[in-house]
């Protein structure tokens, strides 16, 4: 079955209305790549002006394991189908002890959230089951919906979804367009939510992921500027074992945003 991402359906938009300067591919985004040595892509579509900027399209259309961006759906269908009661709900600590400090303590759904706790979502996906799991991802088409074991499958690149496809998840989650309930979509986005100043609000979901020698590193989400949304992915790769994908995630985004005139209130 074929399936059309965001881009895709926006270009027939663009094409079938005669304006094809709606979609930009902006190559002077190559720099802050080249920066850090990586292979990236980016997409910013300003809501408001309908304006669509790419860097890299080729590789938008691209499918990598979804990594901790995947906690966005996890915990959607989480609180829908009530194994999440609220974001205050606490799971304990099994007494591992990772590598995360802030992993290694009782966790509320949103605080697992905002440290991005992989045991906690871990274990959401345990109680979901894998059924259940199954038909919300098929229901949803999201990326290529496969599942292997249900406490990894969005890590061990079985699951995997384009930038394009995540873009258009993201923007149907803060307009209400997927088929959760509205009270489960706000809670989501309410934990999304990682800053709020009197100039913008900032919402994003991190991601890092491994595959073989390669490390992919993802943000999506959206920043809005006086009401009014814009949404962004980013996605990149490296082979550097030694390179801080955190570091670098932050670098390139908050740059990006920031030429494009973002953080201002201006928007």
């Amino acid at each position: 079955m074929i399936r059309f991402g965001w881009i895709s359906l926006l270009m027939i938009t663009v094409f079938a209305s005669c304006m094809p300067n709606n979609v930009k591919q902006e190559k002077a985004w190559e720099k802050y790549f080249a920066a850090d040595k990586v292979e990236g892509c980016f997409m910013l579509y300003d809501n408001s002006h309908h304006e669509f900027k790419v860097y890299n399209l080729d590789r938008t259309q691209q499918a990598f394991l979804p990594a901790s961006t995947f906690k966005i759906f996890n915990a959607l269908v989480g609180l829908q189908t009530g194994v999440i009661s609220d974001t205050g709900m606490v799971i304990k600590w099994d007494s591992v002890t990772r590598s995360v400090p802030d992993w290694n303590q009782d966790l509320s759904m949103n605080r697992a959230f905002k440290v991005s706790s992989v045991p906690y979502f871990q274990e959401v996906a345990r109680r979901i089951g894998k059924d259940t799991m199954q038909m919300w991802l098929d229901s949803i088409h999201y990326g290529n919906s496969k599942i292997s074991v249900i406490d990894s499958f969005w890590l061990d690149n079985s699951l995997q979804i384009t930038p394009d496809e995540e873009l258009g998840f993201v923007k149907k989650l803060y307009f209400d367009g997927l088929p959760f309930h509205k009270t489960t979509m706000q809670s989501v986005r309410d934990v999304m939510l990682m800053e709020k100043t009197p100039k913008y609000l900032l919402s994003y979901k991190t991601g890092w992921g491994i595959v073989g020698s390669k490390q992919i590193g993802w943000i999506v989400g959206w920043i809005e500027e006086n009401m009014h949304p814009s949404f962004f992915v980013l996605n990149f790769e490296s082979e550097d074992p030694n390179i801080k994908i955190p570091e670098v995630r932050d670098r390139i985004f908050r740059g990006i945003l920031k030429e494009e005139g973002y953080f201002q209130g201006k928007k």
